[in-house]
């Protein structure tokens, strides 16, 4: 509590004692009246305000937490996977840099994929995350390996073409899928794989997996 509040709180306690506890018993008039007990609180309030210094009014404004009057609550992630229907009516999504990382991933790796595709493909990235054998955050775990020869855990991140987003409506709906993975969605799709393969390909190291799930034109294991 700051110099202000308990000012504040000890003035409220010496007003209260002299309304109820120091008023005369015997006089039935002697009844507490809450405005001028309030009014009285302010008055004292504010003569101490005054006696602060211009420099301890502008500590105290800096220092004090910058918050809303009427905080904006973060939306609950969905109890369920969600589906189609429900992205279509979710507003345009925004995030910081981890999410755009997310996002571009999404991205390049599975925008022509049904809604299921997409969270099977956000439940590997995140599952990684959470790993002890990859990188502990998103950009980490979507960037490991790049520059090295052979060694792109994403494909996207080594082919050789520019990152550009061309399809505005599949971005839009791929940063919902990310932002609503980032906020708590369930991860129930892929049985915790950590890597995928397009069914085109078949990879030696997939034989050393156990293979989890099989979702659009992905196959996952962990």
């Amino acid at each position: 509590m700051g110099e202000g509040g308990r000012l504040m709180l000890r003035n409220l306690i010496f007003a209260m004692c002299a309304a109820l506890a120091c008023a005369p018993t015997a006089r039935a008039e002697a009844v507490f009246n809450p405005a001028e007990a309030l009014n009285a609180l302010v008055g004292q309030e504010r003569a101490s305000f005054e006696t602060l210094s211009p420099s301890r009014i502008e500590e105290i404004t800096r220092l004090a937490p910058q918050r809303s009057l009427f905080p904006r609550r973060k939306p609950a992630a969905p109890a369920a996977q969600p589906d189609e229907v429900w992205l279509s009516k979710q507003p345009v999504a925004t995030g910081g840099e981890q999410w755009r990382c997310f996002t571009e991933a999404l991205y390049f790796e599975a925008r022509g994929e049904t809604h299921k595709g997409l969270f099977a493909v956000a439940e590997v990235i995140l599952n990684r995350v959470d790993s002890a054998a990859f990188p502990n955050d998103l950009c980490g775990v979507i960037s490991q390996g790049t520059g090295r020869k052979h060694a792109c855990q994403f494909s996207f991140t080594c082919d050789g073409y520019p990152e550009t987003i061309t399809n505005r409506a599949a971005w839009d709906r791929v940063g919902k899928v990310a932002r609503v993975m980032m906020d708590g969605a369930p991860r129930t799709l892929t049985n915790g794989a950590t890597y995928y393969h397009t069914i085109r390909v078949s990879p030696g190291w997939a034989r050393r997996l156990a293979h989890t799930a099989q979702i659009g034109v992905h196959k996952f294991y962990r």
